[in-house]
């Protein structure tokens, strides 16, 4: 199961400007293959890190690119605002040019409230967070900004099939410092940009789809990450609005 394919995870969620030069690139590419342990060290400290807070909050700043009939590349851009209380509570709102949803999971349902259309949908769900996230991509047909990263072992599932691990070298993200790392897989490149001092956080995010001629990616970049959010339980519940309507999930 690819989690990382660009195309079935456009929401994604969910990274600073950083232009990586093509002389680096390059070089890198003319390598060959490998799987270099610091990169898989920083890269599971940071995925530990994440895996062992029990809530978080986090601000993404999304960019997804398309491909037009006409072959010309458009790019889509989504903010989106996260909470996690584990092990079953998620809270996102996003806001684009194509998006504006509250995503809303509590243990026992998950609902996907539109407010420009006032429509809602409500969904029983699995009792986890990593098994809602599965069952919203499979059966529903939604992803959740940085999912990928979200998943209390996201280690194994970035690391399948890996070939390619690589520390690029430093860069600044939105004013912090990080190791920025490169892994390839069969159809698809990622890259993180993960802070090299006090909290592994990663601060920049991008999956490439290699599989196709265009090789579009999402690229999500992560700010204002607060570690001990103050939300109660009813952040996790929908109560929907007044005049709001109910409507059903479209099947896949």
């Amino acid at each position: 199961m690819n989690k990382l394919n660009v195309r079935t995870a456009a929401a994604l969620l969910a990274l600073g400007v950083l232009v990586l030069s093509a002389s680096i690139y390059d070089e890198v590419r003319a390598q060959a293959p490998t799987v270099d342990p610091a990169a898989t060290q920083i890269l599971q400290r940071m995925t530990d890190y994440l895996a062992n807070l029990q809530k978080f909050s986090v601000h993404t700043q999304n960019n997804i690119e398309d491909e037009l009939d006409s072959g010309h590349r458009v790019d889509f851009d989504v903010s989106a605002n996260v909470i996690i209380n584990r092990p079953n509570k998620l809270y996102a709102e996003r806001k684009g040019d194509l998006i504006d949803q509250i995503f809303t999971y509590n243990g026992k349902t998950l609902t996907l409230y539109n407010p420009s259309d006032k429509v809602y949908a409500t969904e029983s769900a699995p009792g986890t967070i990593e098994e809602m996230l599965d069952f919203a991509r499979e059966s529903l047909g939604l992803t959740v900004p940085v999912a990928d990263l979200v998943y209390r072992n996201a280690f194994p599932l970035l690391m399948q099939d890996v070939t390619l691990a690589v520390v690029i070298g430093k860069a600044v993200i939105g004013g912090v410092k990080c190791d920025h790392l490169l892994f390839s897989r069969p159809g698809v490149d990622f890259q993180v940009w993960v802070a090299d001092a006090g909290q592994p956080l990663p601060c920049k995010y991008v999956v490439t789809d290699t599989g196709t001629p265009a090789g579009l990616s999402v690229t999500t970049v992560m700010s204002d990450w607060n570690v001990a959010p103050t939300e109660t339980d009813a952040r996790f519940t929908f109560v929907p609005p007044p005049g709001a309507k109910p409507i059903t999930f479209m099947p896949l």
